[in-house]
């Protein structure tokens, strides 16, 4: 039976989590922002669709992009180069999320629900959720948006309403989180989306070990003030 979670409950070890459907850890609990950080610590998150209760996961194996080996898609550089593109950190998270949650295609619905909006926010209030913008004449074009746990980047989701917007978005993000020393960018789930993107499927045991060596990492919180990123200089193609 899966565990119901009060507000006060802790999660369960993660290697209790159900196999089908793979990682589905418990339901309940709330969308604090001790409970969320509390969660991304030891590997869990939260996904679930309207009219359901909360629920947590903690996959295995699991998505990731090595900071140290992501390779640039050309296209990411051909589009930058061919249009005056902007990439900005935490200039509008609440803007990026919201994109995030529109509904996509034929998509009719999102699981990002008004309550996990208002719980990101919150975070990004607290400077644990960081987004990148990505602006064509001063729109918002691309994007993505997750939570930082000492040395990962737990990605959440992100966006395009151009090509390539999403891929420069995150280039940009890995780029700079190898600046400052960070090990890895958390995807999750794998999805073909992700694979062409060059991600690697790691066991759930691998990653809990290489989160828990990233603990440690102490970032200034002037590092996550809103601003400009240099993407040339990022890039190396300045």
């Amino acid at each position: 039976m899966l565990p119901y979670l009060n507000t006060d409950s802790p999660f369960p070890r993660v290697d209790e989590a159900l196999q089908e459907p793979n990682g589905l850890l418990a339901a309940g609990a709330d969308l604090s922002p001790q409970r969320l950080m509390r969660a991304y610590a030891d590997g869990i998150f939260p996904w679930f669709s309207p009219g359901e209760p909360i629920l947590w996961w903690s996959p295995d194996p699991r998505a990731v992009f090595f900071v140290d080996n992501f390779k640039v898609n050309r296209s990411v550089i051909k589009t930058l180069k061919k249009y005056p593109l902007k990439v900005t950190l935490n200039v509008d998270f609440n803007r990026v999320i919201e994109e995030c949650a529109a509904p996509r295609g034929d998509e009719h619905g999102t699981w990002i629900t008004d309550e996990m909006i208002n719980a990101y926010a919150e975070l990004h209030r607290q400077s644990r959720a960081h987004s990148v913008e990505v602006w064509h004449n001063e729109q918002i074009v691309g994007g993505i948006y997750g939570v930082v746990t000492g040395g990962v980047f737990c990605g959440e989701s992100m966006f395009s309403r151009i090509s390539n917007g999403s891929k420069i978005a995150l280039t940009c993000l890995v780029l700079f989180l190898k600046q400052l020393n960070f090990k890895l960018v958390d995807c999750q789930i794998e999805n073909p989306h992700l694979v062409k993107l060059g991600t690697s499927l790691i066991s759930r045991e691998v990653y809990l070990q290489l989160l828990r060596e990233s603990s440690n990492l102490k970032i200034a919180q002037s590092v996550w003030q809103p601003q400009t990123l240099n993407w040339r200089r990022l890039l190396g193609v300045e």
